[in-house]
């Protein structure tokens, strides 16, 4: 029996954790053929790899035992183009080129930088690269102590779109105790909500391999932010045979069901920024286009009121001034209003730069009617 969430999943984000990058090439040769096979069915997949601390330790000298923030940072530093060149060979044998991607959380926490990183992921997914993501650890600091690529591959989960998210572990998945100290301990196959048992069961951090800064408890907080936002999670051993694709069949690794909707955690993303500092008026054949779906385009806009930066909420108003929308604009004010009632093909000319052809992307649209922001004061 499969699991028809995994057929159906269009973009997907690999997260592949530092104790599977000891166990040698092979291990990343069988991460990448399935990569290469899911993109050869036409998925997206980015592939957020652990490791350059792992690898960047026996380069500096760096022996076993606990590292300071510092020695962490500086491993990370040696470590990294060891762990790109891996993954970069790896792909080459199936003549895909991959790119790398260094990422905070407080990026994806950040609506500028959210936009910034998203637009970037998807040129290189629509170029046919794999985009590899990794944590930032020459200059992070409290996210590289604990969990930071399991919560940031959640993250590019939902700033990319996925519909799976695919963690994968140096054990089977979740199980209802430790297997390490329990023998008796069976894996649970299929989770429909993350509840406290679930949490019970994930336990502390992984303190036994002395690899990696997450454990279970760190993937079960990543699959309740994936989950939440409507993209499935499922934990699984990178080191099995075909590590990725095997998932695919139910009773294979530990599968976390979406609780929510990528629409409503978006809604819920804009409708919870700050009170909207600009507004845009649009005209009715924008205010009918953003009602269907679309995105507002230059052309479309009236007027540009008040002051924002890209990556602000806007409030969106039709020509009679009411409200329509809330959305995060892709450019600031002072842009907005030079392109306002202007095309798309004329932005370069009048900006020096084209960094959009929306004014606001409908992935970034919460009509006023969705329910998210319908009662607030917007």
């Amino acid at each position: 029996m499969t699991r028809p969430g995994f057929d159906a999943a269009g973009c997907i984000v690999v997260k592949v954790g530092s104790s599977l990058l000891q166990s040698g090439p092979s291990v990343i040769d069988a991460i990448a053929d399935d990569i290469a096979s899911l993109t050869g069915q036409k998925k997206r997949v980015v592939l957020i790899s652990s490791g350059a601390v792992a690898l960047g330790r026996p380069r500096l000298g760096l022996g076993a035992g606990s590292l300071t923030l510092e020695q962490k940072q500086a491993a990370a530093a040696a470590g990294q183009p060891v762990l790109v060149g891996e993954w970069e060979r790896a792909f080459a044998r199936h003549g895909r080129a991959t790119a790398q991607a260094l990422l905070t959380l407080d990026v994806t926490e950040s609506r500028r930088h959210w936009l910034n990183a998203r637009a970037t992921l998807h040129t290189l997914l629509d170029l046919g690269a794999i985009p590899v993501v990794n944590e930032n650890d020459t200059i992070a600091t409290d996210e590289i102590r604990y969990g930071d690529n399991d919560r940031l591959a959640a993250r590019v989960a939902q700033l990319v779109g996925a519909e799976l998210l695919v963690l994968l572990s140096d054990i089977e998945g979740l199980f209802d105790r430790d297997p390490r100290t329990h023998s008796d301990a069976r894996l649970v196959p299929d989770i429909k909500r993350i509840d406290t048992a679930i949490h019970a069961m994930a336990g502390d951090t992984n303190a036994l391999t002395g690899v990696g800064t997450g454990g279970m408890r760190s993937k079960v907080l990543a699959a309740e932010i994936a989950t939440a936002s409507g993209c499935a999670t499922v934990i699984g051993p990178g080191a099995a045979p075909q590590p990725i694709l095997r998932l695919r069949q139910a009773g294979c690794g530990s599968w976390f069901h979406p609780t929510g909707s990528a629409v409503s955690a978006r809604a819920a993303w804009i409708a919870g920024a700050n009170s909207p500092n600009g507004e845009i008026r649009i005209d009715a054949g924008a205010a009918t286009a953003l009602r269907a779906g679309k995105s507002l385009l230059p052309v479309g806009a009236i007027a540009v009121d008040g002051h924002f930066e890209r990556g602000d909420a806007v409030r969106i108003t039709g020509p009679d001034g009411a409200v329509i929308a809330r959305g995060v604009s892709g450019y600031a004010s002072s842009d907005a209003r030079r392109i306002c009632g202007r095309r798309t093909s004329e932005i370069e000319a009048l900006l020096g730069y084209r960094r959009a052809a929306a004014l606001i992307h409908a992935d970034d649209i919460v009509l006023n009617n969705a329910g998210a922001i319908g009662g607030l004061d917007v």
